[in-house]
């Protein structure tokens, strides 16, 4: 009689809807690891049934205030003028010139150009005096994206940070280290990993632990950051605990459409380490900034005052389709002093870049 099997591998004359059985694995069969596997799968069971979302990375735990309404990353004093160039925009390839005057930070003349694919983000800055930074962001995937900054400027030591990020349905791994090295006879560098877990559909915790060894002849240090963020959508609210005692707590609220407003506090504990060792308490240091952000038809307004009796502002308008205007400024009433910058900002794409950069209303969006 033949066998309803032809071989051992033949599975085409198998029955309609016959399931061959799975070979049990070393998880469901030891008594141990059944028992840690078992509890994986509730808590896996769990999680997908709270519906859980990526609460973003622990970097950007308060981004839409320190990054989207204040205007520190924007701020600048002095005139300046950028020319930006690009080539195309699918791969995005794009070249600026900046020049620079008056200011103590920015470099009289800086020369950058970036490339960008779906997987891959190239970006490159070099100034007068030949100093050089670049950042590469590759993406293996929609999970994970490694990244690499490199910094040589003159009389200043060399900067190198490599990073991954993994990103997960509903939590957010991040390791960097700066400047790693083995040829001393150990690790020197740091070393930071952090993890922001969501446990709610608004809730997210997390924490960042930092390793730091300058020398193998010095004890490293090591040190613990707790953080926390809420996001119901129109308001968000995030704390964070840091290693050295301090707190930082900020508030987010989208007042309208078209304003958003922020506020953010810090408090820590200082004093000199001579006081302390003699017994005298640390002071307490706090400080409080609020701002708000407008955005307009072909311009966008920040503002923002704190708590040592500074005010800043910083406007920018698009007169033309290509070209922007910049102004900035501040008065500082505890120092009796006052800031000024202002800027003009130049695209030159072709209109087929133009007609990328214009809302289906014919609204052009306003300059970065």
């Amino acid at each position: 009689m033949a066998s309803p099997i032809a071989s051992l591998g033949d599975v085409s004359n198998l029955p309609l809807g016959f399931k061959v059985p799975k070979t049990p694995t070393v998880w469901e069969t030891n008594p141990v690891l059944s028992y840690f596997n078992d509890f994986y799968k509730a808590v896996a069971a769990r999680r997908q049934a709270l519906n859980l979302t990526n609460p973003g990375t622990l970097e950007n735990i308060n981004k839409e205030v320190s990054k989207d309404v204040f205007l520190n990353n924007y701020f600048f004093t002095g005139l300046r003028a950028d020319l930006t160039k690009s080539f195309s925009m699918s791969p995005a390839f794009q070249v600026s010139h900046s020049f620079s005057l008056g200011s103590p930070v920015m470099p009289p003349y800086a020369f950058a150009a970036f490339y960008a694919t779906d997987n891959v983000f190239l970006q490159g800055n070099v100034d007068n005096d030949l100093s050089v930074s670049g950042r590469l962001h590759y993406g293996w995937d929609k999970y994970n994206t490694t990244k690499a900054n490199v910094q040589i400027a003159n009389a200043q030591p060399a900067m190198l940070q490599l990073e991954h990020d993994f990103q997960a349905s509903d939590f957010s791994l991040n390791f960097k280290t700066l400047n790693p090295s083995i040829l001393d006879g150990g690790f020197t560098g740091v070393a930071v990993g952090s993890i922001l877990q969501s446990v709610s559909s608004k809730l997210a915790l997390g924490l960042e632990a930092v390793y730091s060894s300058q020398s193998p002849l010095y004890p490293p240090d090591a040190a613990v950051s707790y953080v926390a963020r809420y996001d119901a959508k129109d308001w968000i609210a995030s704390a964070q605990l840091q290693a050295q005692g301090a707190i930082l707590a900020s508030f987010w609220r989208r007042v309208t459409d078209k304003v958003e407003a922020g506020i953010e506090t810090s408090i820590s504990a200082g004093g000199s380490q001579q006081a302390m060792m003699m017994g005298a308490p640390p002071s307490v240091e706090a400080s409080t900034t609020l701002g708000a952000k407008y955005e307009f038809r072909q311009s966008v307004f920040r503002g923002q005052i704190d708590s040592a009796g500074k005010v800043s502002c910083l406007l920018e308008r698009r007169v033309l389709p290509v070209v922007s205007v910049i102004f900035a400024g501040e008065i500082d009433h505890a120092k009796s002093t006052a800031r000024l910058g202002l800027g003009l900002q130049f695209e030159a794409g072709g209109e087929e870049t133009f007609q990328q950069q214009v809302d289906p209303n014919d609204q052009p969006h306003p300059p970065m």
